[in-house]
Protein backbone atom coordinates (compact mmCIF):
# COMPACT_ATOMS: atom_id res chain seq x y z
CA UNK A 1 0.00 0.00 0.00
CA UNK A 2 1.25 3.40 -0.54
CA UNK A 3 1.45 5.94 2.35
CA UNK A 4 1.54 9.57 1.70
CA UNK A 5 2.71 11.62 4.69
CA UNK A 6 2.01 15.47 4.42
CA UNK A 7 1.73 18.76 6.24
CA UNK A 8 -0.39 21.63 5.00
CA UNK A 9 0.31 25.16 5.27
CA UNK A 10 -1.44 28.21 4.87
CA UNK A 11 1.26 30.80 3.63
CA UNK A 12 1.80 35.04 3.39
CA UNK A 13 2.30 35.53 -0.44
CA UNK A 14 3.74 38.95 0.23
CA UNK A 15 6.45 37.13 2.52
CA UNK A 16 7.39 34.44 -0.44
CA UNK A 17 9.75 34.49 -2.92
CA UNK A 18 9.12 34.46 -6.40
CA UNK A 19 7.23 32.18 -7.93
CA UNK A 20 7.83 30.60 -11.31
CA UNK A 21 6.66 27.87 -13.77
CA UNK A 22 3.69 27.14 -12.21
CA UNK A 23 1.20 24.14 -13.49
CA UNK A 24 -2.12 24.96 -14.23
CA UNK A 25 -4.28 22.20 -12.64
CA UNK A 26 -7.92 21.07 -12.91
CA UNK A 27 -9.19 18.12 -10.43
CA UNK A 28 -12.72 17.14 -10.15
CA UNK A 29 -14.04 15.22 -7.27
CA UNK A 30 -16.53 11.45 -7.59
CA UNK A 31 -18.67 11.95 -4.96
CA UNK A 32 -18.48 8.72 -2.07
CA UNK A 33 -18.43 8.13 1.67
CA UNK A 34 -16.52 7.52 4.77
CA UNK A 35 -13.89 9.92 3.71
CA UNK A 36 -12.57 8.32 1.12
CA UNK A 37 -11.17 10.42 -1.77
CA UNK A 38 -11.54 9.31 -5.62
CA UNK A 39 -10.16 12.02 -7.60
CA UNK A 40 -9.11 12.84 -11.70
CA UNK A 41 -6.52 15.56 -12.12
CA UNK A 42 -5.56 17.04 -15.45
CA UNK A 43 -2.24 18.89 -15.44
CA UNK A 44 -0.27 20.19 -18.17
CA UNK A 45 -1.85 17.51 -20.93
CA UNK A 46 -1.23 14.90 -18.34
CA UNK A 47 -3.87 12.95 -16.16
CA UNK A 48 -4.23 11.03 -13.51
CA UNK A 49 -6.69 8.79 -11.39
CA UNK A 50 -6.08 9.20 -7.48
CA UNK A 51 -7.46 7.24 -4.71
CA UNK A 52 -6.74 8.32 -1.05
CA UNK A 53 -8.43 6.42 2.67
CA UNK A 54 -9.13 8.56 5.28
CA UNK A 55 -6.78 10.63 6.72
CA UNK A 56 -5.20 9.53 10.25
CA UNK A 57 -3.22 12.65 11.10
CA UNK A 58 -0.51 13.70 8.54
CA UNK A 59 -1.21 10.11 7.01
CA UNK A 60 -3.32 8.50 4.73
CA UNK A 61 -3.46 5.98 2.07
CA UNK A 62 -2.70 7.17 -1.71
CA UNK A 63 -2.92 5.25 -4.98
CA UNK A 64 -2.18 7.67 -8.57
CA UNK A 65 -2.15 5.98 -12.23
CA UNK A 66 -1.90 7.77 -14.70
CA UNK A 67 -4.80 7.80 -17.30
CA UNK A 68 -5.14 9.01 -20.64
CA UNK A 69 -6.29 12.68 -20.99
CA UNK A 70 -9.70 12.12 -22.64
CA UNK A 71 -11.02 9.94 -19.85
CA UNK A 72 -9.73 12.22 -17.03
CA UNK A 73 -11.48 15.20 -19.19
CA UNK A 74 -14.61 13.05 -19.06
CA UNK A 75 -14.44 11.93 -15.89
CA UNK A 76 -14.43 15.07 -14.42
CA UNK A 77 -17.07 16.13 -17.00
CA UNK A 78 -19.74 13.42 -16.47
CA UNK A 79 -18.52 11.94 -13.17
CA UNK A 80 -18.05 14.70 -10.70
CA UNK A 81 -21.33 16.33 -10.80
CA UNK A 82 -19.59 20.12 -10.27
CA UNK A 83 -17.47 19.03 -7.47
CA UNK A 84 -14.10 20.64 -9.53
CA UNK A 85 -11.34 22.90 -8.12
CA UNK A 86 -8.74 24.79 -9.77
CA UNK A 87 -5.47 25.77 -9.18
CA UNK A 88 -1.66 26.78 -10.17
CA UNK A 89 0.94 24.61 -8.57
CA UNK A 90 4.49 25.99 -8.33
CA UNK A 91 7.21 24.06 -6.54
CA UNK A 92 9.84 25.73 -4.15
CA UNK A 93 12.50 23.72 -2.29
CA UNK A 94 13.50 24.99 0.99
CA UNK A 95 16.07 23.82 3.46
CA UNK A 96 16.03 20.25 1.91
CA UNK A 97 12.19 19.78 0.97
CA UNK A 98 10.21 19.98 -1.84
CA UNK A 99 7.24 22.19 -0.80
CA UNK A 100 4.08 22.56 -3.56
CA UNK A 101 2.38 25.91 -3.24
CA UNK A 102 -0.96 25.95 -4.48
CA UNK A 103 -2.51 29.37 -5.63
CA UNK A 104 -6.19 28.32 -6.01
CA UNK A 105 -8.69 30.38 -8.54
CA UNK A 106 -12.59 30.38 -9.18
CA UNK A 107 -14.68 29.69 -5.68
CA UNK A 108 -11.38 29.69 -3.80
CA UNK A 109 -9.61 32.49 -4.97
CA UNK A 110 -7.60 33.89 -2.25
CA UNK A 111 -6.76 31.04 -0.80
CA UNK A 112 -3.23 29.74 -0.72
CA UNK A 113 -1.72 26.55 0.82
CA UNK A 114 2.02 25.03 0.71
CA UNK A 115 2.31 21.32 1.52
CA UNK A 116 5.38 19.45 2.23
CA UNK A 117 5.50 15.51 1.98
CA UNK A 118 7.48 13.76 4.15
CA UNK A 119 9.34 10.42 4.07
CA UNK A 120 8.78 9.54 7.52
CA UNK A 121 6.39 11.04 10.38
CA UNK A 122 9.15 11.74 12.82
CA UNK A 123 11.01 13.94 9.63
CA UNK A 124 12.05 17.40 11.08
CA UNK A 125 11.02 20.03 8.61
CA UNK A 126 12.32 23.78 8.69
CA UNK A 127 9.37 26.00 8.30
CA UNK A 128 9.80 28.30 6.07
CA UNK A 129 9.41 32.27 7.14
CA UNK A 130 6.59 32.61 4.53
CA UNK A 131 4.38 29.76 6.69
CA UNK A 132 1.49 31.77 8.63
CA UNK A 133 -0.65 28.73 10.26
CA UNK A 134 -0.53 24.84 10.24
CA UNK A 135 -3.70 23.23 8.81
CA UNK A 136 -2.57 19.83 8.36
CA UNK A 137 -5.50 17.38 9.27
CA UNK A 138 -7.84 20.48 9.15
CA UNK A 139 -10.96 18.98 6.81
CA UNK A 140 -12.13 22.21 5.80
CA UNK A 141 -8.23 23.02 3.75
CA UNK A 142 -8.34 19.24 2.27
CA UNK A 143 -8.93 19.99 -1.80
CA UNK A 144 -12.06 17.39 -2.34
CA UNK A 145 -13.79 19.12 0.72
CA UNK A 146 -13.16 22.37 -1.26
CA UNK A 147 -14.32 21.33 -4.08
CA UNK A 148 -17.82 21.00 -1.88
CA UNK A 149 -17.65 24.13 0.28
CA UNK A 150 -15.14 26.89 -1.63
CA UNK A 151 -13.24 29.65 0.10
CA UNK A 152 -15.33 32.07 -1.19
CA UNK A 153 -18.26 30.61 0.82
CA UNK A 154 -16.24 30.58 4.27
CA UNK A 155 -17.76 32.57 6.68
CA UNK A 156 -14.33 34.68 8.05
CA UNK A 157 -16.18 36.79 11.27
Amino acid sequence: MAIEIERKFLIDLQKIPPLKNGNIIQQGYVETKNSITVRARVSNEKAFLTLKGKNRGNLRSEFEYPIPLKDALEIIDELCEGLIIHKTRYLLSHAGHTWEIDIFEGDNKGLAIAEVELKSEMEIVKIPIWVTKEVTGEKKYNNSTLSKHPYLLWDRD
